[in-house]
């Protein structure tokens, strides 16, 4: 795209570029310049500054600034800027960080991607972190992100952590709980949530040791972002990967749903066969009250059938109960010492409760067996049916 061709873009779409600063004042006024080259819709949020930042933005009057009192982390100053973005009107923010690791000409990487995407899409910069100079806990760390965030979402990104993105300000949460570094990572995930698509674009990156000040605080940072991980993963096992199963459900007609999801569905006959024995291995198991969302959520981690896998782990139905029991009780006998006769007693939960050890062995070694059993019978039928899917 032509330089006219990015400033009618950034006008007509209503484009922001959103600079958060807290002491940048080496690299703060060439952000500045750089991204005046491309457009005057420029917001810089001061979180609190106390260098000389306030003198450098006092040279600019044709931009908006936001300047807060005191420095309360570079999430807060986010969450301010886009309350101010949308204010003013505007559709989406480009963040660009103050410190100088960001080139303004990378803009129109973010405009053309933009114009490209027929819905609104978060874009992430893709930074090159294999090059020289780029520090090694940044290379960790951006690694360590990208994996729970592909755990989280299902989307697989190579980097999540780089602060030049743009943001879709209509599709974003409106609210947030976190207000430091981590909330870069939180505001992508829960959008990922909304279904807004979240994408990777290449840009380039400096890491300058003489000018650029980093204030990442390594153990408190990561201890933060490793908390918040924690209690994402959670809201996906308990209520995230549930909720997007049971919606795909509901969006296809009974008879569409067993035609393409369980008799066409996807995969090989090894993954269906898989799933299946996933799906009897839990419904087997000593999981009571978790077994479908262990089996769903282990479907979705381990990319296995899904309708497949919650189908066979109801071989736990209610009439079949007390043959498991009964069985998971035998078989683990050998296991425990004492008194296991369970044929003179009545078949029930108190009956578990006090032969707990004995009934978890046996279950586990009965939900493996049947597992096992199940992943042959299945695999050698569709094997038959269908031996070019193999």
């Amino acid at each position: 795209m032509t330089l006219p061709e990015v400033q009618n873009a950034i006008s007509e779409k209503k484009v922001c570029i959103l600079i958060p600063t807290y002491n940048n004042e080496k690299t703060l006024k060439r952000v500045i310049q750089g991204v005046l080259n491309y457009t005057p819709h420029i917001i810089v949020v001061n979180d609190g500054s106390t260098d000389s930042t306030l003198q450098i933005l006092s040279q600019y009057s044709q931009i908006t600034i936001v300047s807060l009192p005191e420095n309360k982390g570079k999430g807060n100053a986010l969450k301010m800027g886009f309350r101010k973005a949308k204010e003013l009107g505007y559709h989406y923010a480009i963040t660009i960080d103050s410190d100088g690791q960001h080139y303004p000409d990378d803009i129109p990487v973010f405009v053309t991607a933009l114009l490209h995407d027929k819905e609104d899409v978060l874009l992430i910069g893709n930074r090159n972190m294999s090059q020289d100079g780029i520090p090694k806990k940044s290379s960790f760390g951006n690694r360590f992100s990208n994996f729970w965030f592909w755990f989280e979402t299902g989307i697989r990104l190579e980097d999540t952590q780089s602060g030049y993105r743009l943001y879709p300000l209509l599709k974003i949460p409106k609210k947030y709980f976190t207000p430091k570094f981590e909330f870069e990572i939180e505001i992508i995930v829960r959008s990922a949530w909304r279904h807004v698509p979240v994408k990777n674009v290449p840009v380039k990156v400096l890491y300058d040791p003489t000018e650029r000040v980093s204030h990442f605080r390594p153990f408190k940072d990561f201890t933060r972002i490793s908390i918040l991980n924690t209690i994402l993963v959670a809201i996906t096992l308990v209520y995230i990967i549930p909720r997007n199963f049971i919606n795909n459900f509901r969006k296809k007609s009974f008879k569409k749903f067993i035609k393409e999801d369980v008799l066409e569905s996807d995969g090989s006959n090894r993954t269906k066969a898989f799933s299946i024995a996933l799906g009897v291995f839990i419904g087997l198991s000593p999981f009571w009250g978790f077994q479908t969302l262990l089996v769903i959520s282990l479907s979705v981690l381990f990319k296995l059938n899904k309708v497949l896998a919650f189908i066979a782990s109801n071989v736990s139905l209610p009439p079949f109960i007390p043959f498991i029991i009964a069985a998971s009780l035998f078989i683990g006998a050998p296991f425990v010492h004492g008194e296991s006769n369970i044929l003179g007693q009545e078949l029930n939960f108190e009956l578990i409760k006090n032969n707990l050890l004995q009934y978890v062995i046996g279950s586990l070694i009965l939900a493996t067996t049947m597992s096992a059993l199940s992943w042959i019978g299945v695999y050698l039928l569709l094997k038959k049916l269908s031996p070019e899917n193999n």
